[in-house]
């Protein structure tokens, strides 16, 4: 046992300190805040006396409110994992146990102890992680984010000049490692584009607090954050130290996970993550913020990495992999700012011709975002996307009614054409089963400069029949008694149009073009 571990610790160590089973020897987990004590049934967080100015645990009065905002926040998320917060007692000099006469001498976070391979970071390295999950992922931030706490105070923290300044201590700090593992070019680069983002885009910032998108959010969102417990994904680990670091943009709490997936080569994972979210939330015109909060968190770890060149207790061979992280994601935070000129893309094709699928597989291949008509559609409406918009068996009823529909697709070009002037591809995804509507997007695009591609989807009507008659689990609400209707109403590609459509007969093979595409994505 290490004699340099505090007493408590050290006994915390022993099977026989616990009131209950524990599957021997306990282990003990550090990090530079925290010891966790594992158990077996239970794990135990003992929060360490550091004051680190953006932290402070100096006091038992302070550790203890910690615990207590650890185990209230945390409980929002992954309810099943926080069991509660714990008194410890000290009997003699030495001894400490569960029950005392007198105060408390110190608290610690109880919780349910997981299987450590079931974090998504083991599955991530074990090449289990798939877009299911990380779709799964997304929808269970976002309905997290339509409940988390939002009021003035919380919403003060979005105000540009202070989000601003967290950038610019970012970059302070970066710069006693130019040389090292940072460069005066890309630091440069990198904080001229996010000043010019805050100069241009302060009414962004107001619009968010208006909206209320300034939320009690995680803050630390990424893979070794979310686990698998009892066959559910359990969020867990949030930010309870600090409100600056978690009362934030829900697109800045989005954006951790997905740049943690980008950084390490999965672009398609954070694709499926970013595009259900946006989905359950109908937030895509927050989606414009993403460059500047990807290029921030990116940078954040670029700094965390750096700071680790300085710890006497890390070897030498451990400081270079800190140091080749370091100017990783110095680079990527730096990439970020690159904005590559915008593109839309259009579907086009009866329900049940394979569209949805099709597009999710091209925003994939593209870093894409995918917008779907049918949430468009709900979210204007003001209902769940699961609720059916009109009787199935009605054309033209409900939500869909011509003045609906026009307003759906208008809602659709609006938010195309202002991504894709962001420097985003955008996925429209929507029937498009008329020239005046295709002709829409040609006409603005053509005026903003942005280029229009079709991808038009067919397939037998026996097949899409089928399609449609199973269809299980979807936001859809098209079923095969108003095929007919829609195939009556249905206009052909014209011969201009064809020229610039890729045409995917979804049981068949793949158009050439788009098949190359979706084999050889985008790095």
């Amino acid at each position: 046992m290490d004699p340099a571990l505090p007493a408590l610790i050290q006994q915390m160590l022993q099977a026989d300190f616990y009131p209950h089973a524990v599957s021997e020897p306990v282990q003990l987990l550090q990090t530079h805040i925290s010891y966790v004590l594992l158990t077996g049934e239970y794990a135990y967080k003992i929060k360490k006396p550091a004051n680190f100015g953006f932290l402070d645990f100096s006091t038992l009065t302070q550790r203890h409110h910690f615990c207590e905002e650890e185990v209230r926040l945390n409980q929002r998320l992954s309810p099943s994992l926080y069991v509660g917060v714990v008194p410890l007692y000290q009997y003699t000099a030495e001894g400490y146990g569960w029950q005392g006469i007198g105060e408390p001498v110190e608290y610690a976070v109880q919780m349910r102890q997981f299987d450590q391979s079931q974090l998504l970071s083991r599955l991530f390295e074990r090449g289990e992680l798939t877009p299911e999950l990380m779709s799964g992922l997304g929808r269970q931030v976002a309905s997290f984010h339509e409940t988390a706490a939002t009021d003035a105070d919380i919403q003060a923290f979005g105000d540009r000049a202070a989000i601003q300044q967290v950038d610019e201590n970012n970059y302070a700090l970066s710069e006693g490692f130019l040389g090292h593992s940072q460069t005066q070019e890309r630091l440069e680069q990198t904080r001229t584009f996010t000043r010019q983002f805050f100069a241009n885009h302060g009414d962004w910032f107001a619009q968010r607090q208006a909206e209320g998108k300034i939320r009690e959010c995680h803050g630390d969102l990424h893979l070794n954050n979310v686990c698998r417990y009892q066959d559910k994904i359990q969020v867990f680990d949030c930010i309870e130290f600090n409100r600056e670091f978690r009362n934030i943009d829900v697109i800045y709490d989005v954006a951790f996970m997905v740049m943690d997936l980008e950084f390490q080569g999965r672009p398609d994972l954070a694709n499926a993550f970013l595009n259900a979210y946006l989905e359950r939330t109908g937030d895509y015109w927050g989606a414009a913020l993403l460059p500047l909060y990807l290029s921030m968190r990116a940078y954040i770890r670029g700094n965390v990495n750096s700071l680790a060149l300085n710890d006497s207790a890390i070897s030498d061979s451990e400081k270079q992999g800190f140091l080749g992280r370091a100017q990783a994601y110095y680079q990527a935070a730096w990439q970020y700012t690159q904005r590559p000129p915008g593109r839309l893309w259009i579907m086009c094709g009866l329900s049940g011709s394979g569209k949805s699928t099709v597009a999710r597989a091209v925003a994939s291949g593209l870093r894409a975002l995918h917008i779907r008509s049918d949430a468009v559609r709900k979210h204007l409406a003001g209902i769940p996307l699961e609720q059916r918009g009109a009787d199935p068996n009605v054309f033209g009823g409900g939500i869909y009614t011509p003045e609906m529909t026009q307003k759906t697709y208008d809602r659709l070009l609006d938010l195309g054409l202002f991504l894709a002037q962001q420097g985003e591809s955008v996925v429209l995804d929507a029937k498009y089963d008329r020239q005046a509507l295709r002709q829409a997007v040609y006409a603005k695009a053509e005026s903003a400069q942005i280029p229009v591609q079709i991808v038009f989807c067919t397939a037998p009507a026996r097949v899409l029949e089928e399609r449609l008659r199973s269809r299980q689990g979807d936001i859809a609400d098209a079923t095969e008694a108003l095929l007919a209707q829609q195939q009556a109403q249905f206009e052909p590609l014209s011969a201009a149009e064809q020229a610039h459509s890729l045409v995917c007969c979804t049981d068949q093979d793949l158009d050439p073009q788009l098949a190359s595409l979706l084999a050889h994505p985008q790095p």
